[in-house]
């Protein structure tokens, strides 16, 4: 073998080699994910309501609010938003596996503002927390579903109802008392898919103002919520409970508390 040849080989190799090197720096470098929160740039919002909306008969309602968001900048950002598998979030169905808890919907929403805009710093944290206090006041006070998709799984008027709760069991109960439809019927699931991009929405408006620094509280505390807290929240003369939601949803309906 001639001279030439064995440099030109040991050159090939020595390419090889450090390309080698090259991309197992680069997937170590991807494979480990960067604190939060995570960048985030502008998406379309009637491409995230529509995935919502379609992503709700494909996973549920927690997978549909989750992947509306996160699964649009895995396509238009990559790494490391292709790291976190959309697919998790499916559990949140139902208000979590079925049991009717938390707003399914509320729980991805939730979920994928806070991964664009917390962290464990307090004080980050506790601005993210603003942010899905405001989605949740959201969807308690608004009378919900506003969205209506371009094609329609079930083409009928969906009726809106104010939920007074993020709790699943709540909201659909009182949608099913307003409307009339049963709780397992298709026009509650067409409701409910509509309401998971309503929820994406919203939860893509509150992103957007928090990373433009233009985030401003627009739901409130109702008045009777505030009032229960006084004397049962942190401070409070009983400090027996702790919360946010609108409490005669579940205690003394339809009568006045009993106070001592």
């Amino acid at each position: 073998m001639k001279r030439r040849d064995v440099i030109k080989m040991m050159g090939a190799s020595l390419l090889i080699g450090g390309g080698l090197f090259a991309s197992k720096a680069v997937r170590a470098k991807e494979e480990k994910a960067p604190p939060l929160p995570w960048p985030y740039k502008k998406l379309d919002p009637e491409k995230v309501a529509e995935r919502a909306y379609l992503g709700y008969y494909k996973g549920a309602c927690c997978y549909g609010a989750f992947d509306s968001i996160v699964g649009s900048a895995q396509e238009l950002l990559g790494y490391p938003y292709t790291m976190l598998p959309t697919e998790l979030f499916v559990f949140g169905q139902g208000g979590v596996a079925d049991v009717a808890s938390l707003c399914g919907a509320l729980l991805g929403a939730a979920a994928a503002v806070f991964l664009f805009t917390g962290g464990l710093e307090k004080e980050t944290r506790e601005k993210s927390y603003a942010l899905i206090q405001d989605l949740f006041n959201f969807y308690e006070q608004e009378a919900l579903p506003k969205y209506v998709p371009k094609n329609p799984k079930v083409n009928v008027e969906i009726k809106r109802s104010a939920a007074r709760s993020p709790l699943c069991h709540v909201s659909v109960t009182r949608w099913c008392k307003v409307t009339g439809y049963k709780a397992f019927s298709k026009e509650r699931s067409e409701r409910c898919g509509r309401l998971t991009a309503d929820c994406a929405l919203y939860a893509l408006k509150l992103i957007e103002s928090h990373v433009a620094g233009q985030f401003k509280q627009a739901y409130l505390l109702s008045a009777e919520v505030k009032r229960c807290r006084t004397c049962h929240d942190k401070g409070g003369t009983l400090e027996d409970s702790r919360g946010m939601m609108d409490c005669s949803m579940c205690h003394f309906t339809g009568k006045k508390a009993k106070h001592p």
